[in-house]
Formats: C-alpha cells, sequence, structure tokens
C-alpha cells in the first residue's frame, strides 16, 4: 500500500484463530493483507483468543494490526468446540478448554487487555439465543449471557473503547439491555455481520451503532428470492454507519466462497456494498475508512 492511499479495513476478523496457526501461515496472511492495503481488527471470543490478538496487534503494530477483546455470549455456557477457533481439544492450548465448557467473565483479566494501546473494541460480546445448548434451562443460559454482556458494556465505558458486539436471535432484548443502560453506559460501537430487521437498525443507528457486513452479502439470491438476504439491510443503513468485515475464517466472498477466508479478500466486499449503495467502490472505501477512524480511533501505518 503506498503511503498516502486510503487503506481497507477489515473491522471484524480473527486472525489469531487457530485456523491460522500453522508455521508461518499466520504471517503469510498478514503480508496478503498488507499488500492487499487491508488493515484489520481481530475480534477476541474468550480469554485466550483475546490476548492472543492482543498480541498479534503488537507483534504487527507497522501492519496496522489492531485487536478487540471480549467473550462472545456462545462461551459464557458449555457449546461446541470449534477447532478453526480454539484448535484440536487433544492438542490446543489448555487455556481455550474453558471457552468449551463455558467461562466467567473476568472483569479485571480482561480490562487488562483493554487499556492496551493496540485494543480498540470490547467484544466480540452481546447476547446469541440460536447456539443456547441442550443442556440447561433456556432461561439460565439466557440471564448467564446478559451478565457477561452487561460486564463488558461496563468496561466499554470505563475504557472508552467501543462495543463490537455480536447478536444473533436476540436482538429485542440487546436492544433492551442497550437503553436500559442510557448513553453513559457504553461506548457505542458496531453489531458486527447485522442480521436483524429494518426496525433494530433503525433503533441501534440512533443509539450511535454502525454496522459490520461481510462475506454473505456477496452470495446470490436462494433459489426463488429476488434479491439477496442482506442487500435491503445494507441499502437501509446510511453510507455514514456502514463497515466491511470478513469474519474469517468463515464466509468468504464469491469468488473465492468455500475457501478458508482472510482479509485480503475484503475489496471484494467492498465491491458490493458500493454497488448496492449506488456509488463507486473507492467512494465506498473512502467512507468505511472513515467510519472506521470515528468509531475505532484507527489510523494507517504511516499515521501511527
Amino acid at each position: 500500500m503506498k503511503e498516502q492511499e486510503i487503506p481497507f479495513i477489515d473491522a471484524h476478523t480473527h486472525v489469531q484463530f487457530s485456523a491460522y496457526g500453522a508455521p508461518g501461515d499466520r504471517d503469510a496472511v498478514c503480508a496478503r493483507a498488507k499488500d492487499a492495503g487491508v488493515l484489520m481488527i481481530n475480534a477476541g471470543t474468550c480469554r485466550s483468543t483475546s490476548a492472543a490478538a492482543v498480541a498479534f496487534a503488537n507483534a504487527h503494530a507497522a501492519d496496522g494490526v489492531y485487536a478487540a477483546i471480549g467473550l462472545h455470549p456462545v462461551h459464557t455456557g458449555p457449546s461446541y468446540h470449534d477447532e478453526d477457533e480454539l484448535g484440536s481439544q487433544e492438542g490446543g492450548n489448555a487455556e481455550d478448554a474453558p471457552a468449551a465448557r463455558g467461562e466467567v467473565f473476568d472483569y479485571g483479566y480482561y480490562r487488562t487487555l483493554a487499556l492496551d494501546p493496540r485494543t480498540v473494541a470490547i467484544g466480540e460480546c452481546g447476547l446469541d439465543y440460536f447456539h443456547l445448548n441442550d443442556e440447561e434451562p433456556r432461561e439460565i443460559q439466557i440471564a448467564r449471557q446478559k451478565d457477561a454482556f452487561a460486564a463488558q458494556m461496563r468496561l466499554s465505558k470505563e475504557s472508552g473503547k467501543a462495543l463490537m458486539i455480536h447478536c444473533r436471535d436476540a436482538f429485542s432484548d440487546l436492544r433492551a439491555m442497550l437503553h436500559a443502560a442510557g448513553p453513559e453506559g457504553y461506548v457505542p460501537g458496531v453489531v458486527h455481520f447485522f442480521t436483524g430487521t429494518e426496525d433494530d437498525a433503525r433503533d441501534l443507528l440512533a443509539l450511535g451503532f454502525s454496522f459490520t457486513f461481510g462475506g454473505a452479502i456477496t452470495f446470490p439470491p436462494r433459489k426463488g428470492a429476488s434479491e439477496g438476504m442482506y442487500d435491503g439491510r445494507v441499502r437501509f443503513i446510511p453510507v455514514d454507519r456502514i463497515m466491511s468485515e470478513t469474519d474469517a475464517p468463515y464466509v468468504a466472498p464469491v469468488p473465492v466462497r468455500g475457501m478458508r477466508n482472510e482479509p485480503a479478500y475484503i475489496p471484494f466486499i467492498v465491491a458490493r456494498i458500493a454497488a448496492l449503495k449506488g456509488i463507486s467502490a473507492e467512494a465506498m472505501k473512502a467512507a468505511i475508512w472513515e467510519n472506521a477512524q470515528r468509531v475505532f480511533g484507527v489510523k494507517a501505518p504511516h499515521e501511527a
């Protein structure tokens, strides 16, 4: 990337995950992102992936790598052990085991990570009622998720770092918690991989939030549909509240759909957002960069 060129940004990715753990792989992914002009924010999901995100951000600060730290709602109770995230249970890091069996949010531990200068957000955190387990009553699991999210809202406020929210099948409760906390209860950030309704978007916009969209917006319409399932959401949300993400290693965009995702593929996503908004890809890239600077305080490497 040329020094004065406006960068792309992957506002939500996971290059610190085990999917990139082969020798030299993670550095190669970072190098390809740099060649494509893409900066990145790696989002933590538990203690170990949050700590790894901060360590990687510090090691690659000159490449424009940042971190978000937090406890994903799925990891507040017994959950599926995703090898792409945590590695194999047999050979993985022992610190990853609590994420699969349920982690209690340790405010002091995460506070230390939050105060690192390379950390720009708290998350991914929030509510997820789609992945509730079959081992415990629903209300117990929801209460645990809400407790962890409330603590992370407090940490957002204390640290001055924006929230990076994950929400699935829980927008009513998410909105209620944000309203109850009030404008002084957290720093508004982004709702990543937004799947809510237009009413959800309208309310979250009023609360100061922006939204990230990834590879799924490039997928063709489902059989019998006239447009992609995310097209209307992207069109509804103003340009100054949209950012690009990969959520890598998941959900690679067309034309690399089905492959392992990585930040270097962000230009495909930005081009699709631009098409849906009816502006040029270059104008959309510039708007996304301006949005990321405003919400997260990120800087291009030559500005840091």
